[in-house]
């Protein structure tokens, strides 16, 4: 019954990280797209900052994506 637990508190907290995560991608492609609708060209740079939020909610999403799978696995539900 521990594992059950641990799981799902490893879970809740994976879960909120992917929201405040895909808040602040949504934010920084918002101020670049801000920047180029002002008519400043930001540098190149600029343009990378959201891949490293887009990779934390690959893996994330990857995550969230497999657990109601992996845990029909555990319940003993093969299908």
């Amino acid at each position: 019954m521990k594992t059950t637990e641990a799981s799902l508190n490893w879970s809740k907290w994976i879960r909120q990280i992917h929201r405040w995560v895909s808040i602040i991608f949504a934010a920084l492609v918002a101020a670049i797209f801000i920047a180029l609708g002002l008519g400043k060209e930001p540098a190149e740079w600029v343009y990378f900052l959201p891949l490293l939020p887009l990779f934390l909610l690959l893996l994330t999403g990857l995550y969230l994506f497999a657990l109601p799978y992996m845990a029909g696995r555990r319940m003993g539900g093969g299908t």
